[in-house]
């Protein structure tokens, strides 16, 4: 048999591997070997290509083909049909919200307003190897620098191209390499921050698995521009894939003499190495991660002095986010101007987004700044999945703020989204739909800070717990009056005398869920009741008699044995005894039973009979 020459990129980050990629992979080996057309078909393992809803994912070329949602029982038929006859499986291809099949990668709605600047080559080439790096480019950035530019110069065109730190601070990066190329001390240190810690947030991984050459040019780059000599890669250990290329990178940059002593002859020497994270939050936090590498324990420390001038081992050290290092090769081929002729005024280029939530459609996405947050939602993240209503946005991670549909309008950069109570953080977004409760929401975003707390500053300590308290008590229905003011009161205050970014941040959930469904808090904590239906303490479980056929599922399956009844009386919840599991509901055949928002009267008359009793015991 014989067949034209066929590229297959299947994506193998982590998200396609653990959907079964690997699998894929190894069963198309075996198939294309049995049809003698193994050496006509070029399998290339590739980083993330976006569209993590629908892995494993893969392209053909040289149509330009993409297939969704494979599984090993899918490959034979594509090498049947599409390999050996050219007959696309329009089955397995991506379609318009139409139903409409898409032949073309570049015309799938998901990519239609993306604009690939850090994600440039992810889900193109193989990460693992530098020759098809620098057949795209790769290196040539720095090429340049090292035999044309002088490091005031590389700063300076930083400088003009607008890149703002992309790990959520925003700073200006050329305003930062300047202040650490002026510091007094030597030796001086890179740090690539790559300890990506939120909720629902993967795009720093996923560019170290895709690109880990684009990542390592541009710490080289950095270190360069201020005077380092050795650049630290800080990886959290739950990324294993991150870290072994990112590693092997190294070792292949070395071979070729990309890296090391001398580097493209300019005299220059430059080293690099990486190390793991145990997971902590607070060590993005640029001093604690700094303690992290030295062997002590990750926590922050007062600022002044900085890291520019006082940072690892007391040296002037420069601390960049994995996506702020991605931009600087392209910025370098293409140009300070046309990076700055992208995104907003105060916010340049683009940004890469973790979309995750009720969404059609979850992953990765770079999107120019100052897109609209109801572009980013509905025209890239195809709206809102399983016949739900938009209701909420978190933006930033658990430092962020939840925003409402009443913000669609607003254009993403650093300044409207702070005003409006969010943030744009690292770039997770977590969309949620109308099943949602906010203050459950708040809950656990709040619940998160307090568990990677630190402890080493009493507001963050001490006041996010007692945050956490108010808010469990209020989803249990036992809130007060009072209480929405006293979590202002609190959030503010830590907000305002936390040592570092996680204390400084943490309260925002609570703070903009509280600003913009107030009527959630105080429909918890006066009427009892969740409107969503997701505080199990503020729900009750009713059975509808006309509809029950008294097969007693639900009295088999309740755990507390508070079902009872029989074919005749029919069947009915003892309500004190209850406790909101849920299992009735999910046996009865008939749909006989109900979830209900509100406190079961029963309940409620149970609970101030407690609590008096409780009361009258304290007074004795």
């Amino acid at each position: 048999m014989s067949v034209n020459r066929v590229d297959v990129l299947l994506c193998c980050g982590s998200g396609c591997i653990s959907a079964g990629a690997l699998k894929i992979r190894d069963k198309m080996k075996e198939v294309l070997k049995e049809k003698d057309i193994l050496h006509e078909v070029n399998i290339i393992e590739t980083g993330c290509m976006g569209p993590c809803d629908y892995g494993p994912v893969m392209m053909i070329y040289p149509e330009g083909i993409f297939y969704k949602k494979l599984t090993v029982d899918d490959v034979e038929e594509i090498v049947d049909e599409h390999f050996l006859k050219g007959r696309p499986v329009k089955r397995l291809m991506m379609t318009e919200n139409s139903g409409k099949v898409v032949t073309a990668t570049k015309d799938i709605p998901f990519y239609k307003k993306q604009v690939k600047v850090a994600l440039e080559n992810c889900g193109y080439l193989n990460p693992e190897s530098i020759e098809e790096y620098i057949a795209l480019g790769g290196y040539e950035a720095l090429g340049k620098i090292l035999t044309e530019m002088t490091p005031e110069s590389v700063i300076d065109t930083v400088k003009k191209s607008g890149l703002r730190g992309r790990g959520g601070g925003g700073f200006s990066t050329g305003a930062k390499w300047g202040f650490v190329r002026s510091a007094k001390g030597s030796p001086k240190y890179v740090i690539c921050n790559g300890d990506e810690g939120d909720p629902g947030a993967f795009m720093d991984r996923s560019l170290l698995e895709g690109d880990p050459h684009r990542v390592l040019e541009g710490i080289i780059i950095a270190g360069y521009a201020v005077g380092a000599e050795k650049a630290f890669f800080y990886i959290r250990a739950e990324y294993p894939l991150a870290i072994n290329r990112i590693k092997l990178a190294i070792a292949k940059a070395k071979e070729v003499g990309l890296l090391g002593e001398n580097i493209f002859g300019s005299g220059f020497s430059f080293d690099a190495e990486v190390r793991t994270g145990a997971g902590a939050f607070v060590c993005g936090e640029e001093t604690a991660l700094i303690a992290s590498i030295q062997g002590e324990r990750g926590q922050p420390v007062s600022k002044p002095p900085f890291p520019a001038n006082k940072g690892l081992w007391n040296q002037p050290t420069l601390v960049n986010n994995v996506e702020t290092i991605a931009n600087l090769s392209t910025i370098f081929r293409k140009g300070a101007e046309w990076f700055a002729g992208m995104g907003t005024e105060t916010s340049k280029g683009t940004k890469v987004f973790a979309l995750t939530g009720d969404l059609k459609n979850t992953g990765l996405v770079e999107v120019p700044m100052g897109i609209s947050l109801h572009d980013l939602i509905f025209d890239v993240g195809g709206g809102i999945s399983g016949g739900g209503k938009f209701k909420a946005v978190q933006l930033g991670g658990p430092s962020g703020g939840c925003l409402t549909s009443d913000h669609l309008d607003v254009k993403i950069n650093y300044e409207s989204l702070k005003e409006k109570g969010a943030m744009m953080g690292s770039g997770g977004v977590i969309v949620m739909n109308d099943s949602n409760c906010m203050v459950n929401v708040a809950k656990f975003f709040l619940e998160f800070s307090v568990e990677e707390s630190c402890g080493k500053c009493s507001p963050c300590r001490l006041g996010l717990k007692q945050m956490h308290g108010i808010l469990d008590r209020i989803t249990k229905g036992e809130g007060e009056p009072g209480d929405i003011e006293k979590l202002e009161k609190l959030g503010n205050t830590i907000k305002q005398t936390s040592l570092c970014g996680l204390g400084q941040t943490a309260p925002n959930p609570v703070l903009s869920t509280i600003r913009y469904f107030r009527n959630e808090y105080e429909s918890h904590i006066k009427d009892k009741s969740c409107a969503a239906k997701v505080c199990t303490a503020l729900i009750n479980f009713s059975i509808d008699k006309d509809k029950c056929i008294g097969c007693s599922l639900c009295a088999q399956k309740c755990p507390v044995k508070c079902i009872d009844g029989n074919r005749e009386k029919k069947y009915t919840i003892d309500q004190i005894n209850c406790v909101q599991c849920g299992s009735c509901m999910d046996v009865c055949p008939v749909k006989a039973i109900n979830k209900i928002p509100g406190m079961h009267p029963l309940m409620i008359a149970h609970k101030q009979k407690l609590k008096f009793n409780h009361s009258n015991l304290d007074e004795d």
